[in-house]
C-alpha cells in the first residue's frame, strides 16, 4: 500500500474547513453520523456542548437531515473521517447549500439536486432550512447575518 500524493490528497480533500466555526460544528456532526450512525454519541455530545440546554433541535434535526440525504440521494456522497483537516467536494458543497437554505433557497436546491442527483429535493431543502434556522436561534447560525 503506497502514500497518498500531495496531488492525489489534494483531489480527494480539495477544500479548507469552513472558516465559520459553526459550520465546523456541523460539519463534525454530520461526519460522525455518516460513519457511525443518526445516533452516535460524540456528534450528540457535540452538540450538546455548542448548545447546552438547546441542543435536542439541533440534533434532531441533523438526525433528520442525514435520514432525509440518505433515503433520496442517487449516489454516494465522499465523507472524510472527522478528524480531517480538509474537506471533501461533496461535503463543501453540502455545508454551503445548507447555510445558504435560509436566504438562497432556490440556489440551495440547485445544490442540492446537482450533489444528490435527485430532481426534487424539496425534503432535503425544508430540513436544511430547519436546521439552519435552529442553529441560528440558539445563537450560531450557518449563514452570514448580512
Amino acid at each position: 500500500m503506497s502514500a497518498l500524493s500531495n496531488a492525489e490528497f489534494g483531489d480527494i480533500l480539495p477544500h479548507p474547513l469552513p472558516a465559520r466555526p459553526n459550520a465546523r460544528l456541523a460539519l463534525f456532526a454530520m461526519r460522525r453520523m455518516a460513519a457511525a450512525g443518526l445516533h452516535d454519541a460524540h456528534a450528540a455530545l457535540a452538540l450538546f456542548t455548542s448548545f447546552r440546554a438547546g441542543y435536542r433541535r439541533p440534533l434532531v434535526l441533523m438526525r433528520a437531515l442525514m435520514a432525509e440525504i440518505s433515503r433520496v440521494s442517487n449516489r454516494r456522497l465522499m465523507v472524510a473521517p472527522c478528524c480531517c483537516g480538509r474537506m471533501t467536494a461533496d461535503e463543501s458543497r453540502l455545508i454551503r447549500a445548507i447555510g445558504m437554505s435560509m436566504k438562497k433557497a432556490g440556489d440551495a436546491d440547485a445544490t442540492f439536486q446537482t450533489l444528490l442527483d435527485q430532481p426534487h429535493c424539496l425534503g432535503v431543502l425544508s430540513t436544511a432550512q430547519a436546521l439552519s434556522q435552529a442553529f441560528a436561534d440558539l445563537g450560531r447560525p450557518l449563514h452570514d447575518q448580512a
